[in-house]
């Protein structure tokens, strides 16, 4: 199931654009994302805002915490005050990321799991749960990382076998494909024309820093730079075109800056729209 009734370029809501996307009514993003952590039992002018924003543009909600690669128990808790989230401000989707981030406690981090069968098989049935929980699907997103783990599989294989086990969709991060692609020396294209087109929701593209050749930290502070452009054209053409969003976590340009960047957007996939939406 795709998100037939999204389209465009979207941008990550932080409270430090917040000011700002309240007073443009004419907003340059055609949809917007949360992650519901930081909103969760949020009132006052804030919680306001949001509600404000949110009936006047699609809202997406990308958690940080669920532990979905973790061994520790699911936190049931926080599973239902998603749920009560996500049912208040008609979110049309959930992603996650194929990550660890606690144990004993809450990581704050998003942690490399290993690329195994066992880690496929625990992983599909936690998905399983939270879509239980949830009443909805989950869509989960590849992350960045700076370790490997021992693991048979390799990461492209790994994402497409919790993918297939699980039944779930694809939240396909095209900066982490690359951040990763040079972290750890494979081939991004190749490993985007590995997933499966049938399972990719929705993608996400952002800005890292350069801390050596060989090492890119995925931090959402700086503008995408054009390698991660060109990945995202070659997504485009080979799966067909899915909605698009933009990270950015702080460091913030003046909003046309960032407008600039989901125009961009548009005209890659305005490039191969003729072609196909969603792939063949």
């Amino acid at each position: 199931m795709h998100l037939a009734n999204l389209t465009g370029a979207g941008l990550g809501l932080r409270r430090g654009l917040l000011a700002e996307l309240i007073g443009d009514e004419a907003s340059g993003a055609d949809f917007l994302e949360v992650a519901p952590e930081n909103w969760i039992g949020v009132g006052g002018r804030l919680g306001k805002q949001l509600c404000a924003l949110s009936e006047r543009r699609p809202l997406l909600c990308h958690g940080l915490s669920l532990n979905l690669g973790g061994f520790a128990p699911l936190n049931l808790e926080l599973l239902h005050a998603i749920k009560g989230f996500l049912d208040e401000h008609g979110v049309l989707a959930y992603s996650e990321h194929l990550s660890a981030c606690a144990d004993d406690g809450q990581l704050y981090d998003l942690m490399p799991l290993p690329f195994s069968e066992e880690s496929v098989a625990r992983i599909a049935e936690r998905v399983r749960i939270v879509q239980d929980v949830l009443e909805r699907p989950l869509i989960i997103e590849n992350v960045s990382a700076y370790a490997r783990l021992p693991g048979e599989l390799d990461e492209a294989d790994f994402v497409r076998a919790v993918l297939e086990r699980a039944d779930c969709q694809l939240l396909l991060d095209v900066n982490n494909v690359y951040v990763n692609s040079l972290n750890f020396g494979f081939d991004a294209e190749a490993y985007i024309a590995a997933m499966p087109s049938e399972r990719i929701a929705y993608l996400h593209v952002a800005g890292h820093y350069d801390q050596a050749a060989d090492l890119k930290i995925d931090t959402h502070g700086a503008p995408v730079i054009d390698p991660v452009w060109a990945l995202l054209s070659s997504a485009y053409a080979q799966h067909g075109v899915r909605p698009t969003l933009l990270e950015r976590d702080f460091n913030f340009p003046p909003l046309a800056e960032l407008y600039a960047e989901l125009a961009h957007i548009r005209s890659l996939q305005q490039a191969v729209q003729p072609l196909s939406r969603y792939g063949t």
